[in-house]
């Protein structure tokens, strides 16, 4: 039997980043990695330029994502005044939005983009430990989530969650028995969205996930420093399993 740290993510909006070029800021359906772990990083209280904290927390786990609910696709389009960044010596820089907006007027500039969200959607996580030096149990990090030290949201700041996680370690042989067998309290609360049948499952590592992998591929949400906002990739693995079935 293995552990797992099961946990569940709802609200009113979610964002969770794809590869953003341009004016243009989609989501993925289901959370990504850098999403998960700054949740986790946050619930602990490892601030942004703890890098060192940041990158040990990220490389001692792994994670599986359930859609139980893919919400409805909301896509904003969005303004926002920004000051010119200028060059050389005169080059600005600004510590807080209020020092931003503080310029004359004139000298703003309006950088338009569309940025996507999901509406009501429910997933759930599910975490296990990779390494022996893992810096937390995951007992830790249950406790952490249910009573974080800073505010989590899913994915930007304007989306905080509608419920709480409801983090629980569970125990099981493979992922999908982990999965199966979860049970959280407000499930009558969201049964008008939940899904039942097949749901959907991406998983990364490669010990047997007791889930058929239909399709393999990379995606880039692996953070590697927070500092300059750069992101490596990661096989994800994707399978279906049936709802409340240990088994695809």
């Amino acid at each position: 039997m293995h552990e797992f740290l099961v946990f569940r993510l709802y609200g009113m909006m979610a964002s969770w980043g794809d590869i953003a070029v341009g004016e243009s800021r989609p989501t993925f359906d289901h959370p990504s990695r850098s999403a998960i772990f700054g949740l986790l990083a946050a619930a602990l209280g490892i601030r942004r330029d703890e890098e060192e904290r940041l990158s040990a927390l990220s490389n001692a786990y792994r994670m599986a994502v359930r859609v139980d609910a893919p919400g409805v696709l909301l896509r904003d389009y969005h303004t926002s005044q920004v000051p010119p960044a200028g060059r050389g010596r005169k080059k600005h820089s600004f510590s807080t939005r209020r020092e931003e907006l503080a310029i004359p007027r004139e000298d703003l500039s309006t950088v338009l983009s569309t940025r996507d969200y999901r509406c009501d959607a429910v997933s759930t996580v599910c975490i296990w430990r990779d390494s022996a030096s893992a810096p937390h149990s995951l007992k830790e990090l249950a406790d952490a989530l249910n009573h974080p030290v800073f505010v989590l949201y899913l994915g930007r700041k304007s989306c905080p969650l509608a419920l709480p996680v409801h983090a629980q370690v569970v125990a099981g042989e493979t992922l999908a028995a982990a999965l199966a067998a979860v049970r959280f309290p407000d499930d009558d609360l969201l049964r008008g969205l939940l899904r039942h049948g097949d749901l959907r499952v991406f998983w990364e590592g490669d010990q047997d996930a007791g889930i058929p992998a239909v399709q393999t591929t990379l995606r880039y949400d692996t953070p590697l420093s927070r500092k300059r906002w750069q992101f490596g990739s990661r096989p994800e693995h994707y399978g279906i399993m049936r709802s409340g079935s240990p088994c695809s």
